[in-house]
């Protein structure tokens, strides 16, 4: 993570071979460089977000909460998802901490529902770097956005040069644990426009985050 030698190391874990959560307190860190960071992830999110003018959100692959914590605290609807049960109640606990209403669920993205799970706006923010398989959870994703979905994940090479930079991952060449997929911007907008329309792309350093639209069904690849 940027910065990575200065933010505070979290124990990791670790759930059918997949590291969940945060592998670093990013969202909690008080160092000036890496909340300069975050504020500029979340001031690119809250622009896509009243740019699509939705108030109902599900956060897909929500890790400890954090991020779905501080929809709710600015007025959304939220109700978010993630594979590993222990960061769910984890996830539970943050919000409940915070006094926010959020509904929370224990559920692969692989496992996920249209019937049950579509929202208006659906958001998966630093998940597909994790999995496998991205291309099967975009196929879902699409199925899930109605008609919306933003997606983040690290922009490469510049994440792992930061890594190194700071002293980070150094015998992995930057690589963050549990990354096993790698984009540069280019790279995941095609790959996005392959299952939604990209509507705004935007790149917060050191992230890239798309805004999709689903297509109508006759248009979908």
């Amino acid at each position: 993570m940027i910065m990575g030698a200065i933010m505070k190391k979290k124990p990791v874990i670790e759930e059918n071979g997949i590291i969940a959560g945060n592998v670093t307190d990013k969202y909690t860190s008080k160092n000036p460089l890496v909340k300069r960071a975050m504020q500029g992830f979340q001031d690119s999110l809250f622009e896509l977000l009243a740019f699509s003018r939705v108030g109902t959100i599900h956060e897909v692959g929500c890790g400890e909460g954090n991020l779905s914590i501080r929809l709710a605290q600015a007025g959304y609807h939220v109700k978010a998802s993630d594979f590993s049960g222990e960061i769910i109640e984890a996830a539970r606990k943050n919000a409940t901490a915070n006094q926010v209403n959020i509904f929370f669920k224990t559920s692969s993205i692989y496992d996920l529902s249209p019937v049950r799970d579509s929202a208006p706006m659906v958001m998966c923010c630093e998940v597909l770097e994790h999995l496998q398989h991205p291309d099967r959870a975009l196929k879902i994703l699409r199925r899930l956005a109605s008609p919306y979905l933003i997606l983040s994940v690290p922009r490469e090479p510049i994440w792992r040069i930061l890594n190194m930079l700071s002293g980070r991952h150094l015998k992995h060449w930057g690589n963050t644990p549990g990354h096993i997929q790698h984009w540069s911007k280019h790279a995941f907008v095609e790959l996005v426009s392959q299952y939604m329309e990209v509507i705004k792309v935007v790149t917060p350093l050191p992230w890239t985050m798309v805004l999709g639209r689903a297509r109508k069904r006759r248009e979908r690849r």
